[in-house]
């Protein structure tokens, strides 16, 4: 028995949105959480379990959206040529990358100097959609295949680095080895390195295969659950045997719970052969045990995955005008240190600033909530005005 999948897939925008929502308290614990510019709140002598799974929690949001672009992608090119998809790819890609360097950058340090360009999750979105419009002529089996041998053979390059500030270190960084360079007055920081990152969208095109008009949803529905499982098995296989997979071994730490926190600790920058089995491994789960949730949380949620762009650019902006006013209403703060000349990470004269985690959930939960109604309405917009060949681009 066959069944017709609608113009929309609830499924994958549930998937979408739950993870722009998660993502969101990754930024506001960045620059609205006291502890955020003391530690790392992956650093297993100073976090507690509540702080690492608030940081933790997010690492699934860049894979997922990665993947999931890839399937929007192939779904997408069911109504166009493979040139014209090429095309659309190639100006989109272009297009993330600007809007990474320029809106997205000012968004995060609101210096119109540009003091400092992030090379993050919006520019590494850009750069895998334009290599994914090359790929895409190639036969779907070809591009699973090298999908695979660069997800499952990248870290064999983890002990491989360039020294030096220039050109050929910035290269490398570009590809496998996050790093900052400093040239001139200006900071590059290459935080998203593409090397595996670029072979997950194409993971997500072939994937799109499951989801074409027809195709029978308990066959996807088994065969996402088989690969889901299947991921998540050999991540516990692979990070039990701490041979090969991801840079920094797992050991054993002061109790039993703080051993399991060291054992899904896994690198990502670049993100290891691991973190894409934990996070690509649940994402398959997600989407196979959704098929067929129907509620109003699915429907609420699906709204933020419809407009994925638009909610992630206006929530930058909001999260730092918030962080700016608070300080500038802070005893013995000032609002200017928010004008920023280096990544918020590197700064030091935000120790004493912030709200606990608790607030910090709070204000997370405001922002996500007060989104809804503008996210609803633009995703209205870009149902009624199709015709429109830039909401391709929002």
């Amino acid at each position: 028995m066959t069944t017709t999948i609608k113009n929309r897939i609830t499924s994958i925008d549930f998937l979408r949105g739950t993870i722009m929502i998660i993502m969101a308290l990754d930024h506001v614990r960045d620059y609205l959480y006291s502890g955020s510019f003391l530690f790392d709140p992956l650093d297993l002598d100073k976090t507690s379990g509540i702080l690492f799974f608030t940081r933790w929690i997010t690492h699934f949001c860049a894979p997922i959206f990665m993947l999931l672009a890839g399937t929007s992608a192939f779904l997408i090119g069911q109504k166009k040529s493979k040139k014209d998809l090429s095309v659309f790819l190639v100006k989109r890609g272009l297009w993330l990358v600007f809007l990474e360097m320029v809106v997205v950058n000012f968004g995060w340090n609101f210096n119109i100097t540009f003091p400092m360009f992030l090379f993050i999750t919006i520019w590494a979105l850009g750069i895998s959609m334009i290599v994914l419009a090359a790929l895409i002529h190639l036969p779907k089996k070809l591009i699973l295949v090298l999908c695979i041998v660069v997800i499952f053979g990248h870290n064999l390059l983890d002990n491989v680095h360039v020294q030096g500030n220039n050109l050929a270190g910035f290269g490398w960084a570009f590809l496998h080895d996050q790093r900052p360079f400093f040239w001139h007055h200006e900071i590059f920081l290459l935080g998203y390195p593409i090397i595996p990152l670029v072979a997950i969208m194409p993971l997500g095109y072939c994937l799109g295969q499951l989801y074409v008009t027809g195709y029978a949803v308990e066959k996807r529905k088994k065969t996402l659950l088989i690969i889901g499982a299947s991921a998540i098995v050999l991540f516990i296989a692979l990070r039990f045997s701490n041979i090969y997979g991801d840079p920094v071994k797992w050991s054993v730490q002061k109790n039993a719970f703080f051993t399991f926190l060291s054992f899904i600790k896994v690198n990502k920058y670049p993100p290891s052969l691991l973190y894409v089995l934990m996070t690509l491994g649940a994402a398959f789960l997600f989407l196979a045990f959704t098929e067929k949730v129907q509620n109003a949380v699915v429907k609420v949620v699906s709204v933020y995955g419809r407009v994925p762009m638009f909610y992630y650019l206006i929530h930058i902006y909001i999260i730092h005008l918030i962080a700016l006013v608070t300080s500038a209403l802070t005893p013995g703060q000032n609002w200017k240190i928010w004008i920023l000349d280096q990544p918020i990470w590197f700064t030091t004269t935000l120790k004493g600033y912030g709200f606990s985690l608790p607030v910090a959930y709070l204000v997370w939960a405001l922002i996500v909530i007060g989104l809804y109604p503008l996210c609803k309405r633009y995703d209205a917009y870009k149902q009624t005005h199709k015709e429109k060949w830039w909401l391709s681009y929002l």
